[in-house]
């Protein structure tokens, strides 16, 4: 996802209000199927729900099924009451506190073995699902589950690691449209101006982009991928700005689908909503905040397109094992989108947005000065959204590619996303892809820009020495840093006319270049390609 300008501070505070750290999924246990049937009103934010869990019990689950469900209690009126709970259709005691269902498992299932667990409960949620009114006045359910935030209205495992497929079944008063993950099967009409709206997704997902969304939609069928349908929706008020904003998704959902490999869900729907950040990538049905809406030309709002539809293949499929390496997910959809601008405006537009990427990650890092991109379990999740897990999460990708070779690269990320689709993945999974595809050992590369706090901040001197026809620059590192990167100098005459360009090898505190040149250099640029994470001052001497 991407953050709105302006938003972090308002949202880390909402982050604290309801967030707490994440349970570890139970041992032993494998969600595979979730149905949901939901029923919403206009008479209140009540909802009420029935779900069947599909569970596989893969070893020593223990005596107890732990599922995450937000109860009621606290300052606020809200959260989930469960009134029943059923194994394989026979009723069973159950317990609901500290935000745990928790069910006995009298006798305790083989492994291997599959059961079905029926739970009856309602409530009005106090986050993950948002009913309010959007920017028109208009009532409106959305569901907004990152990162932990779907057990607020949904009993579920609410960890990435453990991925299901899922049914959403709403009954809702008539004049919503639904939309859900995955196809849709159905749309009846009931008694008492109610619809009922069934989507089923094939595709294993996690719980953080599984969701429905309710409201007034006016619906583009845009395009079609191999059959897989391309839409937009958007509020009736923002029919043709919408539309508009939406459009570039077709070419680049294409663009994508070339470059990584097959696109992994059953459609692509692009809605308009009430989420909380600037986009959210739920798995093939992608919502947008309300207010990102130009209805002109913006290459930012198309780089949020292709930003959300990036996480497609890496975030939604290829799912980080742990909270942890969330910049599998966030790192790769903010270089996707930097390579969308590549691919469809030139290399200069997409070097401008890697400088800002990069300034954005020396300004996160000046703040946080021990901070490296893996960290370890965090207590507030929402502070992985930050320039470490975006901006050097891509910077890493971008220096990756000019480390082994374009070609060596996309075959890495093919094959990366080949082997772990509809899977999890870490770091380590990652590296290890990336070296047998390209042939190198990236142990230290990792090690140095996902491991380690901080940039490399090189200064330095330059001279030419004319006797010699040689331009001498000397570089120096801080005390205590030893960063190893290739640097790209280019050399301009009087006249600015590039002389050529010269690469030194950076692994030392400090050390002395000797460059054999042609003609005479009246200035040095520092990396002219935007090829480095570095903060590079380089003078004449």
């Amino acid at each position: 996802m991407l953050l709105l300008k302006n938003a972090m501070a308002s949202l880390f505070l909402a982050a604290l209000l309801v967030l707490t750290v994440t349970a570890q999924p139970q041992a032993g246990v494998d969600v595979q199927h979730y149905v949901f049937r939901l029923t919403l009103t206009d008479a209140s934010d009540r909802i009420a729900g029935e779900a069947d869990v599909t569970v596989q019990f893969t070893g020593a689950a223990g005596r107890e099924l732990r599922l995450d469900l937000v109860g009621t209690g606290g300052s606020t009126p809200t959260g989930m009451t469960v009134s029943g709970v059923r194994r394989n259709g026979q009723p069973v005691p159950f317990t609901h506190a500290s935000d745990a269902l928790r069910i006995p498992l009298e006798p305790v299932p083989a492994g291997g073995e599959k059961q079905v667990f029926s739970i009856t409960y309602a409530g009005v949620p106090t986050d993950g699902l948002v009913i309010s009114k959007n920017k028109f006045g208009d009532r409106t359910f959305f569901g907004d589950n990152w990162p932990n935030r779907a057990r607020h209205w949904l009993p579920v495992a609410d960890h990435p690691s453990d991925k299901s497929t899922c049914e959403f079944i709403v009954t809702a008063p008539a004049h919503y449209r639904v939309i859900g993950n995955g196809l849709l099967k159905e749309e009846t009409d009931l008694p008492g101006n109610l619809r009922r709206t069934h989507w089923t997704e094939a595709v294993p997902i996690p719980t953080k982009v599984m969701v429905v969304g309710a409201s007034r939609f006016v619906v583009q069928h845009v395009d079609t991928l191999r059959n897989v349908p391309v839409q937009s929706w958007v509020y009736p008020q923002d029919r043709d700005a919408g539309f508009f904003d939406y459009a570039p998704a077709a070419p680049i959902l294409a663009f994508f689908d070339s470059l990584v490999g097959t696109y992994p869900y059953e459609k692509l729907a692009n809605v308009q909503s009430k989420t909380r950040y600037g986009g959210m990538e739920n798995a093939g049905n992608i919502f947008y905040n309300e207010k990102a809406i130009h209805g002109k030309k913006n290459l930012d709002m198309e780089r949020l397109v292709a930003h959300e539809i990036g996480h497609q293949w890496f975030g939604n499929s290829v799912t980080e094992k742990d909270w942890p390496h969330v910049w599998l997910s966030e790192g790769f959809a903010t270089y996707l989108a930097d390579v969308y601008v590549e691919h469809a405006y030139g290399p200069a537009r997409m070097a401008e947005y890697l400088q800002k990427e990069r300034k954005e990650v020396f300004d996160f890092a000046k703040e946080n000065p021990t901070a490296p991109v893996v960290v370890t379990q965090p207590a507030d999740l929402m502070a992985l959204l930050n320039p470490n897990s975006y901006q050097k999460g891509a910077w890493t990708l971008h220096m990756l590619r000019q480390r082994v070779g374009d070609e060596a690269f996309w075959r890495g990320l093919r094959t990366y996303y080949g082997r772990y689709r509809n899977a999890n993945a870490a770091t380590e999974d990652f590296r290890q892809v990336m070296e047998e595809t390209s042939g190198k050992d990236l142990s230290g590369f990792f090690k140095q820009w996902l491991y380690t706090p901080g940039y490399p901040k090189l200064t330095g001197t330059w001279a030419y020495e004319a006797t010699q026809k040689e331009l001498v620059v000397q570089l120096r590192q801080p005390a205590g840093a030893s960063y190893v990167l290739p640097l790209e100098l280019a050399l301009y005459d009087v006249a600015g006319k590039l002389l050529g360009k010269e690469t030194v090898q950076v692994d030392g505190a400090e050390k002395t270049f000797r460059l054999k040149v042609t003609g005479v250099p009246a200035s040095v640029v520092p990396d002219p390609d935007t090829e480095v994470l570095a903060e590079v001052e380089l003078k004449k001497r």
